[in-house]
């Protein structure tokens, strides 16, 4: 398989945040995206870009290997990027107060969309619950994405030193984490190393910069590692199923803090890894 520099995937589209600037960039794009709502609503922003073949759009769910060709997929009504296919997903947003309503949507088997459409110079996975399976289907292939990102795991330290070990197997040695609230503060590099120059706005919920205009420095698995340490102890303190969060009593603290830093605690975070085989 040949591997595509002009091509990004974006695993999770969403509302287009990513895949705009991608296209605005020059890039191919391959996106990703289960909600059909969502979907049409691309459809509809992006008309120019599909009918030039600039933008692929693959409705459905990439979940782990099934004979199934339809999966439940939890249309989140409240919060729409936290539309799931995982039940580990769904109890955390009912917890949260947020609801969902169950529909039948097509499996995509993401090992054959590689196969269909060659593999990205870039792969960005945003998939509440899945994005694992789109990491560990590149095993399959003897070439890899030059630079991959996905959410990192919220839940333990353990499943944050798998998904490093994972990436390391794939032959990705050199790691940045990018708080994503932060997002929105990036500035456009000039002149950049990931396509065309262009001035972009990043909206919240963006995953932003990424590959060799990444503003920070890459650091090694063991330096990644200590760092996503920290970032766990956030997480227990101030993370979704937190004692700080649940409680009434505490809650406002929580809310205050984040008042008077001017940012989300403990935020998300996610995982930029690069291809040994990249300078």
């Amino acid at each position: 398989m040949r591997k595509h520099d002009d091509l990004v995937y974006d695993v999770g589209l969403h509302r287009g945040e990513d895949t705009d600037f991608y296209l605005k960039k020059g890039f191919r794009v391959v996106a990703f995206e289960a909600d059909p709502d969502l979907v049409k609503g691309c459809h509809q922003a992006f008309a120019e870009q599909l009918a030039t073949g600039q933008l692929t759009v693959v409705e459905g769910a990439i979940v782990e290997p099934t004979d199934r060709t339809h999966v439940t997929f939890y249309k989140n009504e409240t919060v729409t990027v936290w539309g799931t296919t995982d039940p580990r997903w769904l109890e955390r947003n009912e917890r949260m107060g947020s609801r969902s309503r169950p529909i039948e949507v097509k499996v995509v088997d993401f090992g054959a969309c590689l196969e269909r459409y060659g593999m990205p110079h870039y792969l960005k996975i945003d998939i509440e619950g899945q994005d694992r399976v789109c990491l560990e289907t590149l095993a399959a292939f003897d070439c890899r994405p030059d630079f991959v990102s996905m959410e990192s795991d919220k839940l333990s330290p353990d499943a944050i030193r798998s998904e490093i070990s994972t990436f390391e197997a794939l032959g990705y040695d050199r790691f940045q984490t990018i708080q994503q609230v932060s997002v929105p503060q990036q500035k456009m590099p000039k002149p950049s190393r990931e396509g065309l120059n262009v001035d972009h706005d990043f909206p919240l919920g963006a995953s932003g910069l990424f590959g060799r205009d990444l503003p920070g420095r890459w650091q090694s698995a063991a330096e990644i590692t200590r760092r996503y340490r920290w970032i766990m102890v956030g997480y227990r303190v101030f993370g979704n199923d937190s004692f700080m969060r649940r409680n009434r009593f505490t809650r406002p603290i929580w809310r205050s803090l984040e008042r008077l830093t001017g940012r989300s605690i403990p935020g998300w975070y996610d995982t930029h890894a690069k291809h040994s085989s990249v300078s």
